[in-house]
């Protein structure tokens, strides 16, 4: 799905990741790296293998788009607790495989607590915003927080839509949700939650399937 954001390009993808083909840059929020085992040194059984199949969906954005960077919008590492020799060895193999990527991390709220990735990951951490795009038009942030003069791009809310029938035939399914001047979008990461945004008729939505991402019809204005 193409779509256009500050006058500039934008590709939504199945994966729930963005593509910027300008600057050939990939957009992921919110992958939480290592929940699963943070849950379990806690004692909370959860699903094995949450890692593998986060890694294996960027995997499959780098093919789809033949980014030469990817720029994580926040939150990467979900704990000190997720630092498990395993999870940090599966994206060290990761990383190896995908040696000529430039990497960025725009910091989020997970980040501060659980600090800067591995050296060895060779992530360069900035603060956010960071201003991208023609004369800065674009701001990647973790928080959906507007800033002046930029169409801002986060992460951090698990935007999620309500699609079906009744109650009982309901799903909720992640999405990209833009508003006038905040887009954000799906949490990327195998083992996260989502939350069901509000939408006005001023917001573009688009629903995340396996295969496909499909836009909502817009939400109609009130009749005076």
């Amino acid at each position: 799905m193409d779509i256009e954001i500050a006058g500039l390009p934008l590709r939504l993808l199945p994966q729930r990741a963005a593509f910027l083909p300008d600057d050939s840059l990939l957009l992921v929020a919110d992958l939480h790296l290592g929940k699963a085992q943070s849950f379990r040194r806690l004692g909370v059984p959860v699903p094995q293998g949450t890692t593998s199949a986060t890694l294996a969906r960027l995997d499959a954005a780098i093919a789809a788009t033949g980014a030469r960077g990817i720029v994580f919008l926040g939150d990467l590492i979900h704990s000190a607790r997720s630092k498990a020799p395993a999870t940090w060895a599966a994206v060290a193999r990761w990383r190896e495989r995908h040696a000529g990527l430039d990497l960025h991390l725009v910091r989020g709220n997970h980040d501060r607590h659980a600090g800067d990735p591995p050296a060895e990951w060779r992530i360069a951490c900035v603060d956010e915003p960071w201003r991208l795009g023609r004369g800065g038009a674009l701001a990647l942030a973790h928080h959906p927080e507007p800033v002046q003069g930029a169409y801002v791009l986060a992460g951090h809310l698990h935007p999620a839509v309500s699609v079906g029938g009744r109650a009982h035939d309901r799903l909720r399914l992640p999405c990209f949700h833009f508003g006038p001047g905040v887009g954000v979008l799906p949490a990327f990461g195998a083992f996260t939650g989502t939350h069901t945004l509000p939408c006005t008729p001023d917001d573009r939505v688009y629903v995340v399937h396996d295969t496909a991402v499909t836009p909502l019809p817009p939400v109609r204005r009130n009749r005076p």
